[in-house]
């Protein structure tokens, strides 16, 4: 009788690597493989990896460091992603007891690349180049979310923003036919989930292959999905960004109110350097399309400080967008040079202290605009998506439409469901989330 094949897969990385893992997982788990709790309960281990900030790409070595004693037990390694793909065959030498190296991009071939090897071989790569017109589609996705299913629409990216690894390592923009991905929501509806994530590098620069649905048509198709509540999508990218998303929003009740919206810099010279391709006059062009929407649109983004070249003056100028902006939610960063990125051979001006306090200083400003803009759902009833509950507090976490956390006491013995929908009013705010009692 053949040994029974078992696998462990740890994740790095965003909600893209998130549903990538989803879907290798359902693609082992065809192949005949269990999915175990533990490394040293598996025969197979994987790491599914990103590459986007320099801490998580250290992070894998160090795993797979600490992990290699169990080489000796007869177990073998597999690096997946995006250090897979921007590192390929120098990981067979970094780490020489990996057997497996596949980039996002070759998913589809990890049938094959199993077979060969569970057949013995102990260097297997799967790296595919920019070339590649593949996405990596199939019907045996593992969703580990309760409530909220994920769909990617749009694989890799042609931005090549100057201090971003993205497009080496994902390759070239991919877009799904409108067809199939309305095929899978349908399916998904029917699994009973009732919230959607789509997902892309650049969410919004999808072309559908068919030549039938333009995103915000296809965001309407999608929230148009009997079963479907709750639809949402990251992340876009503001040269795509176009009005006809705000009027789709506007028009379709189940598209959620919240839009993320990556700015990086508030200074037209940085954004320049960055290879962004918008002006801040460009970017608050959108913004202001949405703050004319019918509908409180919540606007979320990213930003680097410390880019190569940033003045004192350039980070002023990016205060004072997010001043001008009032964002609810801020995602923030030191900058930090990335492999094979154009913005390597700028010079790091930089210093880390000085990114350090820029940082700070972003941050506290942005949790006293955080702190304002929730206070103002104090008395308001909201909709909330229930994502699980902390018994020994008596408290049940959620989300709004909006994207923001709401938490709310719940003194039944049986809390309510991930997935289900509770109106709460809301009593009192803090600059990270809400707080209230069921209605």
């Amino acid at each position: 009788m053949a040994p029974e094949k078992t696998f462990y897969l740890e994740t790095f990385g965003c909600q893209m690597n998130a549903h990538d893992s989803e879907k290798v997982i359902g693609t082992l788990r065809q192949q005949g493989y269990r999915q175990v709790e533990t490394e040293q309960e598996a025969g197979l281990i994987l790491y599914n990896t990103c590459s986007i900030r320099d801490k998580a790409e250290q992070k894998v070595f160090h795993r797979l460091n600490d992990y290699k004693r169990l080489y000796k037990e007869g177990k073998r390694f597999a690096v997946l992603g995006c250090v897979a793909q921007q590192e390929g065959e120098r990981i067979f030498d970094r780490a020489p007891y990996v057997s497996l190296v596949s980039g996002s991009a070759s998913y589809r071939k990890l049938p094959e690349m199993l077979t060969r090897l569970e057949a013995g071989e102990g260097r297997i790569t799967g790296l595919d180049d920019r070339q590649t017109e593949e996405t990596f589609e199939t019907e045996f996705t593992a969703r580990q979310n309760p409530y909220r299913a994920y769909i990617t629409i749009i694989e890799g990216c042609d931005k090549f923003c100057s201090y971003c690894v993205v497009p080496y390592t994902r390759g070239k923009e991919r877009s799904r036919t409108s067809s199939s991905v309305l095929a899978e929501a349908r399916r998904i509806a029917d699994l009973g989930y009732t919230e959607i994530q789509l997902l892309g590098q650049n969410v919004n620069s999808y072309r559908d292959p068919e030549g039938k649905l333009s995103f915000a048509e296809l965001l309407a198709a999608v929230g148009q999905v009997p079963g479907i509540r709750r639809v949402r999508f990251t992340t876009s990218h503001p040269r795509d960004f176009t009005l006809d998303i705000v009027d789709a929003i506007d028009a379709v009740p189940t598209l959620c109110d919240h839009v993320h919206l990556p700015v990086q810099s508030g200074s037209a010279r940085i954004l320049e350097a960055m290879a962004r391709e918008y002006t801040p006059e460009w970017y608050l062009e959108r913004i202001a399309w949405l703050k004319a929407a019918r509908r409180r649109i919540s606007l979320s983004t990213d930003i680097i400080v410390g880019f190569p070249g940033e003045t004192p003056g350039d980070f002023i100028q990016t205060m004072d967008l997010l001043a001008e902006v009032q964002y609810d939610c801020v995602f923030a960063f030191k900058y930090s040079a990335r492999p094979n990125t154009p913005s390597l051979t700028m010079i790091d001006s930089v210093p880390e202290e000085e990114k350090a306090q820029r940082l700070q200083v972003l941050l506290e400003r942005q949790r006293e605009i955080q702190r304002s803009n929730y206070s103002r759902h104090i008395g308001e009833i909201i909709e909330v998506m229930v994502e699980g509950s902390n018994p020994n507090r008596g408290q049940v976490a959620g989300r709004s439409s909006q994207n923001k956390p709401v938490n709310f006491e719940w003194q039944q013995p049986i809390a309510p469901a991930p997935g289900s929908y509770l109106r709460v009013k809301i009593t009192a705010a803090f600059p990270n989330s809400l707080v209230g009692e069921v209605v």
